[in-house]
């Protein structure tokens, strides 16, 4: 029997109960919205995306088998579906906007201090949230979706190996080309090493 309570309601659909697909709904929806918004940057898009991608689900539900986690089934369906979706070539690389609510699936900036932020700090959040977006846009495909799947969805290599349908190796080396490019993209983001005081 699965440890994973998620593949247990999966298979308690394929059963026939609708409450469990209900709940597996409740539990991956919003996640899923922010998922599929970190591709195409358009808030009700993704909503319309992160609704196809359970449909899909939904339909494929009698061919799916506990050999991996939930998780890594729906997000496989998903990151297809979404990179179907940028294949149609609607999405050009845009700016996000500075100080946009992060409901919509605006980067998370848990490295901010938790206490009230001055407007400085406001300013300089934003300018990192933009850069983040414009940064994911330009990523490659797949550097794009292994870069989320790890640093944003925290997946292992393993599970975004079987998400993206590769190697382990092969994930290792988008993420790592991925990161290159983002600490190259946000180093203006950097505190500033403090200088050395002469004596």
């Amino acid at each position: 029997m699965t440890q994973d309570p998620d593949a247990a309601l999966m298979l308690a659909f394929q059963r026939g109960d609708q409450a469990a697909f209900r709940a597996l709904y409740e539990r991956h929806a919003s996640a899923m919205v922010g998922y599929c918004h970190r591709f195409v940057k358009d808030g009700p898009r993704a909503e319309e995306l992160a609704q196809d991608v359970f449909v899909k689900v939904y339909r494929a539900a009698h061919r799916y088998s506990p050999r991996a986690r939930f998780k890594t089934f729906l997000y496989r369906v998903a990151t297809n579906h979404c990179l179907n979706e940028l294949r149609r070539g609607e999405y050009a690389v845009r700016a996000a906007t500075p100080g946009a609510p992060g409901g919509d699936g605006a980067p998370d900036l848990d490295a901010l201090p938790a206490h009230q932020p001055s407007p400085h700090q406001d300013l300089e959040a934003g300018r990192l949230a933009a850069a983040v977006e414009v940064l994911l846009d330009r990523l490659p495909e797949k550097q794009r979706a292994a870069l989320v799947l790890c640093r944003f969805e925290g997946m292992s290599y393993e599970e975004i190996a079987e998400t993206l349908e590769t190697s382990v190796s092969a994930v290792k080396s988008l993420v790592h080309r991925a990161t290159v490019a983002a600490a190259a993209a946000l180093a203006p983001f950097q505190p500033a090493a403090p200088r050395e005081v002469e004596p």
